[in-house]
């Protein structure tokens, strides 16, 4: 059924185009804004030539789905680091690492790497270090494999072909078939592990945060050395991340 777009304004329909392309659950093609919006066939590919051209919308791999292009994702940013915005969710990243006693991480996905977007370190001596804005890649890290896993398979398997599966520990998965399993095995049990993939004597898991739609928005990840946690023992404080992770839903 398509949307009434009860207005001519150029600006309302790039907007409602935008919107939907950005809310959306899976990636959307122009033919399904087609089907979607009471916009002629031309007007919607006028709109989104100009949306690409403004750096709003990008294209994904395969060329034909639609995703948030790189200005959006920096506008995205910036409503996000707004003070009225950052203090409620950084209440609850003090909360989790007081209890936990380890860095606690929130990650967004950014293109094709994970981005350390807020965290708050642990008091213990020994740490690993990893300022905000750290990009760090996807198939090897806790926050990595939990959007790989939960996004549009479509898109994990496009992601997948064209990602260069580098190993940085021995630990690191190199196989796609293996990744892939792995991936499946975050899918049931919705949270993902880190251990010593990405940095040699590190371990990690992360949970998602969700929108309002049930699509993944961020994760809530904590790291500690191995000489302090293993991988089980990390695993214990994933029912109050979980809890943490509701409350962040509508911090975002």
């Amino acid at each position: 059924m398509s949307k009434d777009i009860t207005t001519n304004s150029t600006l309302f329909r790039a907007l409602s185009l935008l919107e939907d392309i950005v809310t959306t659950q899976h990636a959307v093609s122009a033919a399904d804004l087609e089907k979607r919006f009471d916009i002629p066939k031309p007007t919607i590919h006028r709109l989104l030539k100009q949306l690409e051209e403004q750096q709003l919308i990008s294209r994904d791999l395969d060329g034909r789905h639609l995703l948030p292009g790189p200005r959006f994702r920096r506008m995205s940013l910036g409503a996000l680091a707004n003070e009225g915005l950052k203090v409620p969710r950084r209440v609850l990243l003090e909360r989790l690492a007081r209890e936990v006693g380890e860095t606690c991480n929130l990650t967004l996905l950014d293109g094709h790497e994970v981005m350390y977007y807020d965290r708050v370190e642990t008091n213990w001596p020994v740490r690993i270090q990893l300022a905000p804005g750290s990009r760090l890649p996807l198939h090897c890290t806790a926050s990595g494999k939990l959007f790989l896993a939960l996004m549009p398979l479509h898109r994990r398997r496009a992601l997948l072909a064209h990602l260069a599966l580098e190993a940085h520990t021995p630990c690191t998965l190199t196989s796609r078939a293996t990744l892939e399993e792995a991936l499946d095995t975050v899918v049931r049990n919705q949270l993902s592990t880190d251990d010593e993939e990405f940095i040699q004597g590190m371990v990690a898991i992360a949970v998602p945060v969700f929108d309002e739609v049930g699509q993944i928005q961020a994760t809530l990840a904590i790291h500690a050395p191995r000489l302090r946690h293993s991988i089980e023992s990390l695993l214990e404080w994933a029912p109050l991340m979980r809890q943490i992770a509701t409350e962040l839903e509508g911090t975002l």
